[in-house]
């Protein structure tokens, strides 16, 4: 029914089609005009913000350079190959374990541990569906518009045999807001919210992970999060850097401008408009 209603109002301008996708989501017509509730605000940034840099910190290839010219290079994922179509990789060179994934989508991507991974890949190669998707269409995210779709194979990441928890930080004009670290234990995903000093806080994503279940002590390089995430972060009214930690280093896994395309569910919900108000939005551009 939903994919129906998707296809009627595809045709609608933005605002239109944002406010009732908005509402569609969750049950409530957005002031997209005068947004106070930081879902509201992604909505905003969606319809009026036109910052050129934004194409670059959403396509996970390019903003490489960014992060580079940002906070250094070792903390970028090294890539082996960027391109469009699978026949074109030499898996000679590929050092497994990798990462495949669009640069342009969220939540796409396989993990390669074997040959035989590589294999299966081939068979049922997923490139020229992920490459299709439109976000700047679907969820009417421009800064996608900007991008120069490609398929990207890099270094898979590890901690203690494992993929590394997921540090998601939010960042409001330089300063660090609170981080939700994605975690995984006996194949069930949690999540946990902290401030930037590391107190827990109550809020969570009802349709995402459940709360972790305890505490969570303070990263050991929790400083080095603070400081890259806030120097990415400079300059630029709200961006969430996803970091990931391997132990020995951090590494930047992609920069977020438009979360969960800003229809993610908040419990207790009047956070939404208490992480709202520390969004200090530009003039319209």
């Amino acid at each position: 029914m939903k994919r129906i209603f998707w296809r009627l109002i595809a045709p609608l301008p933005d605002k239109l089609y944002i406010q009732l996708k908005f509402w569609s989501i969750k049950g409530e017509w957005p002031d997209v005009d005068r947004p106070k509730t930081f879902s509201e605000k992604v909505q905003y940034r969606k319809i009026h913000d036109r910052n050129p840099l934004y194409g670059k910190l959403v396509d996970k290839l390019a903003v490489k350079e960014f992060v580079a010219e940002k906070v250094g290079a070792q903390h970028v994922i090294p890539t082996y190959w960027a391109g469009t179509r699978l026949s074109d990789v030499d898996w000679s060179t590929i050092p497994l374990p990798v990462v495949i994934k669009p640069n342009h989508a969220s939540g796409l991507g396989e993990f390669l541990y074997t040959p035989e991974d590589v294999e299966a890949l081939k068979r049922n190669d997923p490139c020229a569906e992920w490459l299709s998707i439109d976000h700047a269409r679907y969820n009417r995210e421009w800064a996608y518009s900007q991008v120069d779709r490609k398929v990207v194979i890099e270094k898979m990441l590890s901690k203690d045999g494992g993929i590394p928890w997921d540090y998601r930080c939010f960042v409001f004009n330089g300063r660090l807001s609170h981080i939700i670290i994605d975690t995984r234990t006996d194949d069930q995903g949690y999540s946990a919210t902290y401030s930037r000093d590391w107190e827990r806080l109550p809020f969570y994503d009802p349709d995402y992970y459940p709360p972790y279940p305890q505490e969570i002590p303070r990263p050991e390089q929790f400083d080095l999060m603070v400081s890259l995430s806030e120097a990415l972060g400079r300059d630029i009214d709200f961006v969430r850097v996803d970091l990931f930690d391997t132990g020995d280093n951090l590494y930047v896994g992609e920069l977020t401008l438009y979360p969960g395309g800003g229809f993610e569910a908040f419990e207790p919900a009047e956070y939404d408009r208490l992480i709202g108000d520390k969004w200090v939005l530009p003039a319209r551009r």
